[in-house]
């Protein structure tokens, strides 16, 4: 059975908690990548990494982009939006037809 994960600052992530989810609380960019791969390589399906930390490992993100699992998904953190998840939609579309249907300026 595959599970969900949340990767993040403690403030933002500890919530998650009471829905479920297994949380991992990070610090720093390395233990962010670590935690990442480690998850990767397990029975998670959805893995769920605040903005911050999302933008802190992104070349480390990139590397499961064309994979079905786990799907790898910016959420808000305690700072609020920082617009991530809006851009990889973005970025996902134009990549799968090609032009950005989404956002064009008329």
């Amino acid at each position: 059975m595959y599970k969900i994960a949340v990767i993040g600052d403690r403030e933002s992530v500890l919530g998650f908690m009471a829905l479920g989810f297994s949380v991992f609380a990070v610090t720093g960019k390395e233990e962010a990548e670590d935690t990442l791969v480690k998850l990767a390589k397990e029975d998670y399906a959805v893995i769920y990494i605040t903005e911050s930390v999302f933008q802190k490992i992104q070349d480390t993100v990139d590397r499961y982009k064309d994979s079905t699992i786990p799907a790898i998904l910016p959420i808000p953190g305690k700072e609020g939006s920082l617009g991530l998840g809006m851009a990889n939609v973005k970025k996902s579309v134009e990549r799968a037809v090609g032009a950005d249907i989404l956002f064009r300026d008329e």
